[in-house]
């Protein structure tokens, strides 16, 4: 994760979770990701309306040059892109999971501009397909956001983050080890026996 507000929301979210596969929609604090708010946006969890926009943050919208709320995510996307972000979506409500890639655009006068997507479920009524939380950063701000408005979105590398990824439990082999000492986010120390 290479943008502050992914790694910020996504460590908010896996705080949320504790053990559970996700948060509950509600449990989500806004002033707990005031530094990613503007980077964030919620989902309804909706094929057949592409899965529009509940909640886009200021700088979401910015980069789109208008207010998403009740926009079809997936309409954001190229033809080439958008089949595979709608199974993305899915995977992570059903599996739950989350998934965090890279994504492009063309801007003013046609430059590039590089963007990081993060995906999570959220629970809602105690289901992981209803809603979706994330974030969609420019890696670096363009000096004409809010001015123009970005083309369709491309879909470049992508990253499950899975529950061994994920979550604070040790890999499975180190907890049948002897001599081991379990720190935080799955850091397993081994005893070398050196004093």
């Amino acid at each position: 994760m290479k943008h502050p507000s992914t790694r910020e929301l996504f460590d908010y979210w896996n705080a949320c979770r504790g053990g559970r596969p996700a948060p509950e929609r509600g449990e989500i604090e806004p002033t707990a990701i005031r530094r990613a708010l503007a980077d964030t946006f919620i989902l309804t969890v909706d094929e057949r309306t592409g899965h529009p926009f509940r909640i886009a943050g200021t700088r979401v919208c910015a980069l789109f040059g208008r207010e998403l709320k009740g926009e079809g995510f997936l309409a954001q996307w190229d033809h080439d892109s958008r089949a595979l972000v709608r199974d993305l979506i899915t995977a992570i409500t059903q599996e739950p999971i989350g998934v965090v890639a890279g994504a492009s655009a063309a801007g003013l006068n046609g430059q590039r501009l590089d963007l990081e997507l993060l995906i999570l479920p959220l629970c809602h009524h105690d289901r992981t397909d209803g809603r979706a939380i994330g974030t969609f950063s420019p890696l670096e701000v363009p000096y004409w956001l809010g001015a123009h408005a970005l083309s369709t979105l491309a879909l470049g590398s992508l990253r499950y983050l899975g529950h061994a990824v994920a979550s604070n439990r040790p890999p499975p082999m180190a907890t049948s080890l002897p001599n081991r000492r379990i720190i935080k986010h799955g850091l397993v120390v081994y005893d070398g026996g050196l004093a």
